[in-house]
């Protein structure tokens, strides 16, 4: 039987996740992450470890390597999907202990109901691959999308002006935030 690891001089049994940032909007809103590539005996498996305050999204976006399970170690959240078979939006709300289940390739965003939401994302690949929808709105030239759903190009620009070009990961940004109140409504409803 051959050896799974053939190095076995350089396998490593324990990563810190507090140590691996993957983004940081500020001192309450970050994802720390952990893969293969930190922790090489961890096999087909990586994690998120997700931090947001209220009203924060993990932006819309899809992983087309992996699914994904969301677990609620504090707080509140919702996960929203759309189904591509059915183009139906599912709303789940999850508290501790609870989790969601996205499937594969499927359109998805989480939002914090509360301050201090701590979630656990964990994918079947050991780094999961993302597409986010701050990229396709900011990396599709705005001629087409003007042209193929014939949106004015003046008005789409200037919607599109304060993504700055960059991925945004978790928003709102704290400067879309400077000088905006959110309704509590919407951030308990989904969208």
């Amino acid at each position: 039987m051959a050896a799974p690891y053939p190095n076995t001089s350089h396998l490593q049994y324990f990563s810190d996740v507090n140590q691996n940032r993957l983004f940081t909007r500020n001192e309450m809103n970050y994802i720390n992450r952990l893969g293969r590539d930190v922790l090489n005996t961890l096999g087909n498996v990586s994690l998120l470890d997700i931090y947001l305050s209220q009203g924060r999204v993990v932006e819309p976006h899809y992983h087309q390597n992996a699914s994904e399970l969301v677990y609620c170690m504090t707080g509140a959240a919702g996960v929203s999907l759309i189904n591509p078979f059915s183009n139906e939006v599912v709303n789940l709300t999850i508290h501790p202990g609870q989790v969601a289940n996205i499937p594969q390739g499927w359109w998805h965003w989480e939002v914090a109901y509360q301050d201090n939401t701590h979630l656990l994302a964990i994918f079947d690949a050991p780094y999961p691959e993302y597409i986010f929808g701050s990229d396709l709105l900011t990396k599709t030239p705005i001629e087409v999308f003007a042209h193929t759903y014939c949106l004015d190009p003046k008005q789409l620009r200037k919607a599109l002006k304060p993504l700055n070009n960059e991925t945004i990961i978790i928003g709102p940004t704290d400067q879309c935030l400077e000088g905006h109140t959110y309704e509590q409504n919407k951030i308990n409803h989904h969208y």
